[in-house]
């Protein structure tokens, strides 16, 4: 079975009926809204989603999954993939540029699930090319702040269309390589303190379990302490 796949079908496990639950975004979340939208359709389960992108929204709406928003309900459980997972859960996430509101979703949820291969396991973040999401306005200058911190920078480009990507937000997206990166909390704060930065893809100390789909099978990891 695909890998991706076995986190997700545990991850549906987690869900109970009436729950309110964060629908994030990307290749793993898409077998997790799948399944869940069977257990829907099978299992009368009675549960409303809070998506993160307009991919999840329209995904979710063809599962047969009931759209909700922060503004009506609280987050019960949000399930989320991750492009890097460290031995502390730390996370680097975004390449699927819904970044922004997928941290507003799993940072507002009750618990906060985790979904990856185990490809996506580091020793430290920073392979992965870290996701800044920035006002257009803003682009030039935080480039320059980005690459006076020791990244390189490079501006996201669309694939099928010219021009940079645009985020549902309205946004472009930096895609800043800091190599190792030794502090991951200090580095999220640092990065947001910039004027013109949105929010960027470390997502630190917030997952409350990470699901990892092995070759021998499902690993659940739990913060330590």
């Amino acid at each position: 079975m695909d890998l991706k796949r076995m986190a997700a079908l545990r991850a549906v496990e987690e869900i109970r009926d009436g729950d309110i639950v964060g629908l994030g975004t990307g290749s793993t979340t898409h077998h997790f809204i799948v399944e869940l939208g069977r257990r829907v359709r099978e299992e009368e389960l009675e549960v409303m989603g809070v998506p993160t992108s307009y991919q999840s929204m329209f995904l979710a709406a063809e599962s047969g999954i009931g759209v909700t928003s922060l503004a009506e309900h609280d987050v019960d459980v949000a399930v989320d993939g991750a492009d890097e997972v460290d031995p502390q859960l730390n996370l680097i996430k975004g390449g699927g540029a819904a970044h922004t509101l997928e941290k507003i979703v799993d940072s507002s949820a009750g618990r906060f699930i985790v979904i990856v291969d185990e490809s996506k396991l580091v020793d430290r973040l920073g392979a992965f090319p870290l996701p800044v999401e920035v006002i257009p306005a803003a682009c030039r200058p935080v480039m320059i702040r980005l690459e006076s911190m020791g990244a390189t920078v490079t501006l996201r480009s669309c694939e099928g269309k010219d021009g940079p990507v645009v985020t549902d937000n309205g946004n472009f997206v930096l895609d800043a390589s800091f190599g190792a990166i030794d502090d991951p909390a200090g580095l999220e704060v640092d990065l947001n303190s910039i004027p013109g930065v949105v929010e960027n893809g470390i997502f630190a100390g917030l997952a409350d379990m990470v699901i990892v789909g092995t070759a021998g099978g499902v690993e659940v990891l739990r913060p330590k302490g």
